[in-house]
């Protein structure tokens, strides 16, 4: 994946960190770790962004658009790849298991965090992710599951619950304080249809899958969860067409 380095650095949240000051735990993490030649952006805004995997997740996202219409699992399986995750679905829960992932109302949103804080948990007190069990303790699963060639860091399919508020109050933002990749959004009235946001809310794919999709309850939750947000207004659009 290609990344244009000069774009990022006019963001004014992001800034480049040398490769030195990576930190020494993360460089021992070597399944979540590529091979480094170029230094690592950084989002001040939210410092534990695996940025150049999130970006390489993105643009997997948009290559996949127009070929999210067959039968649901594979179509799943091709939102796993775009993420950087393994199709795990033998392993057990905790340990690199992803066969809930894009597949229930919650686990819907695409991850990239730096490998150094992969093991971050939802602590207790007044900034812990409301609805998450405290501890929430993922890094190891996230070590199995994630596929190293999209780039640094780890990946992982976090719950969207919380990202409804100004800004996000979701495992994402709080817990890993990462961005996400990308953010699966069925779309009403019919919940036959979803699109894939990013960060921001904007569109990078749609699809209308066939066959057994996740259950209709959980496919209209997943919308109210993110209804009367940012992440909500192209799943809206996407109903009036």
């Amino acid at each position: 994946s290609h990344v244009c380095w000069y774009a990022l650095l006019r963001r004014p949240s992001m800034r480049i960190q040398p490769i030195a000051a990576v930190t020494k735990g993360a460089l021992l993490r070597t399944s979540l770790l590529c091979t480094m030649s170029a230094p690592r952006v950084v989002d001040e805004k939210y410092p534990g962004t695996a940025v150049a995997r999130m970006l390489a997740a993105r643009e997997r996202a948009t290559s996949v658009d127009g070929d999210l219409n067959g039968e649901w699992e594979p179509v799943r399986q091709k939102l796993l790849w775009a993420a950087g995750l393994r199709d795990l679905n033998n392993a057990r829960p905790g340990a690199g298991y992803t066969g809930h992932a894009f597949n229930d109302s919650n686990h819907c949103d695409a991850t990239t965090m730096l490998g150094d804080v992969s093991h971050n948990l939802n602590e207790a007190g007044d900034n812990r992710v409301k609805g998450i069990a405290i501890g929430n303790r993922l890094g190891p699963g996230i070590e199995v599951a994630s596929l190293p060639e999209l780039g640094e860091g780890g990946t992982w399919s976090t719950c969207t619950n919380g990202c409804h508020l100004d800004p996000p109050q979701d495992v994402a933002h709080v817990q890993f304080r990462s961005r996400i990749a990308f953010k699966l959004v069925w779309c009403p009235p019919s919940f036959s249809k979803f699109v894939l946001v990013d960060d921001e809310g904007v569109l990078l794919a749609s699809g209308t899958p066939t066959g057994q999709l996740p259950p209709m309850g959980e496919r209209r939750l997943n919308f109210d969860l993110v209804k009367g947000s940012k992440y909500a207004v192209e799943a809206e659009k996407m109903a009036k067409q």
